[in-house]
């Protein structure tokens, strides 16, 4: 208990910190009128900072630097509680609503997946819609980043916090010389799109609070709506224009943001070899989309095939999940080229899920090296990511996680089979909870949500979600022996 008590000291500011985020959908009910669900928001605020309180009186004591293995149980901890303490006000605001589902939802807001197991979204108060879609905002560029931010006087051990929870598979570099001080520059600049984002939902005819929903969904790529029609409740092209907009600019990574915020120049985006190959297969895939249905006669005209198709390319290759229209019933080609897309499109560092642009470009050119190495044994040929080499045990750790990826989607697609499910339903459940896209197909499709499932596939496809926000290896560390081992 002695060696954890520094772990959990942390894990009790942490829990500070969160409870502190039930005031946004108190204030909202405050200012919707609502009042009946003010206690509920009181009392998880209440409970919340509770058990802070009570953790770090028992905590206080210890206090040292926190090592690798104390950042990654650390973090674990954090995203197992946060939905807990985030679900049970659901449960005592909604008749009916399980623990199971309660759970579900809460772990899809936070890791900012967006499958949802609720309906009748039209009809809940707006303050649990809040709550949903503030979850997605926070826990989009993530929760302990914001301690960090937030709390810099943790001070030990923030590194390897920053590490264990950011993803992409090159952790090391720094923005500035602090780590606190990245955080809030990370955290800054992604408040300012989102003030930006929420203005433009208003402009294009959203009252305000649906405009601060979506913005907290798009900006975190969750893809939460406070309408069971998603985006296509308003059937607005200027509405799924912003949408698309700030839905590709969240697809970024946000450090790239700081770096042209701090030196006042777009290069270093355009110089980014990730970015590149992030607009150009968005742009290729919207383009190629929007023939295809024409093609098939999905659409009768041009503008409403490219308004459609770069509007679901866009939602889906990021991991947001909006819907403006039941792409499922499209040409079979079209629903399952869009999940594809959605399993690696958005950018390391970004709000988005799925294994990362990066790791797929890394991948292709380490293919492409062991092409010419076949016909030229003797080349020096490294691998460049722009003007750099990428180090071999950042390859390596490429070929790690493809392998553990691959058999953590084959694995839980076999437990979803043996529960009963079918197989389009079952594979696309993982692929979209796994990679935090949101909806899948067949009976998860974007027409249905996650509540079809029993309590045994809503909690492999929660697992899934917890897998896929922290990147796979950051929960599979607990599992190996060494981990354990002093």
């Amino acid at each position: 208990m002695t060696a954890l008590a520094p772990v959990l000291g942390v894990l009790s500011h942490v829990w500070g910190v969160f409870a502190l985020l039930f005031l946004v959908p108190l204030l909202w009910d405050i200012w919707a009128d609502e009042g009946a669900l003010r206690q509920v928001w009181l009392a998880g605020l209440a409970v919340t900072l509770l058990c802070a309180t009570v953790l770090w009186a028992l905590t206080r004591r210890y206090r040292r630097e926190l090592h690798a293995r104390d950042g990654f149980l650390l973090v674990n901890l954090v995203w197992v509680s946060l939905p807990a303490f985030a679900a049970w006000p659901l449960m005592l605001a909604m008749d009916g609503l399980s623990w199971t589902d309660a759970y579900f939802e809460t772990m899809s807001g936070l890791t900012a997946t967006g499958a949802t197991a609720l309906s009748g979204l039209d009809q809940l108060p707006l303050s649990i819609n809040i709550w949903r879609c503030f979850l997605q905002l926070i826990g989009g560029l993530g929760i302990v980043l914001l301690v960090v931010a937030v709390l810099p006087l943790l001070g030990l051990g923030s590194v390897q916090l920053f590490k264990a929870e950011t993803p992409g598979p090159m952790k090391d570099s720094r923005l500035t010389p602090r780590i606190a001080e990245t955080a809030r520059g990370l955290w800054t600049v992604y408040f300012a799109m989102s003030a930006v984002c929420l203005l433009a939902y208003r402009q294009a005819g959203m009252q305000w609070a649906d405009a601060f929903m979506h913005m907290c969904t798009t900006m975190g790529l969750g893809g939460f709506s406070s309408k069971d029609a998603s985006l296509g409740h308003w059937n607005s092209w200027q509405i799924e224009a912003v949408a698309t907009v700030f839905m590709a600019l969240a697809g970024i990574n946000f450090a790239r943001y700081f770096i042209v915020w701090r030196i006042r120049s777009v290069a270093p985006l355009w110089r980014d070899a990730e970015v590149r190959a992030y607009v150009a297969v968005l742009a290729a895939s919207a383009a190629g989309l929007t023939l295809f249905l024409m093609a098939h006669g999905t659409y009768s005209d041009l503008a409403s095939a490219f308004r459609a198709a770069t509007f679901h390319v866009v939602s889906i290759a990021t991991t947001t999940g909006y819907a403006a229209t039941d792409y499922a019933l499209w040409p079979v080609f079209a629903p399952v080229w869009l999940v594809f897309m959605g399993c690696f499109a958005s950018c390391a560092g970004s709000t988005g899920g799925g294994i990362k642009m990066v790791r797929m470009v890394l991948l292709v050119k380490q293919a492409r090296r062991e092409l010419v190495r076949a016909l030229h044994p003797r080349v020096v040929n490294p691998v460049m990511l722009g003007r750099s080499a990428v180090a071999p045990t950042v390859i390596a750790a490429v070929f790690a996680y493809m392998l553990i990826y691959g058999a953590s989607t084959v694995g839980l697609t076999m437990l979803m089979l043996l529960s009963g499910l079918d197989l389009i339903t079952a594979v696309s459940a993982v692929v979209a909870t796994l990679n935090n896209i949101g909806p899948g197909l067949g009976l998860v499709g974007p027409a249905s949500n996650f509540g079809v499932l029993s309590d045994f596939q809503t909690w492999v496809c929660t697992v899934a979600m917890l897998l896929g926000r922290l990147e796979l290896l950051a929960v599979m560390v607990l599992f190996v022996p060494q981990f354990w081992r002093k």
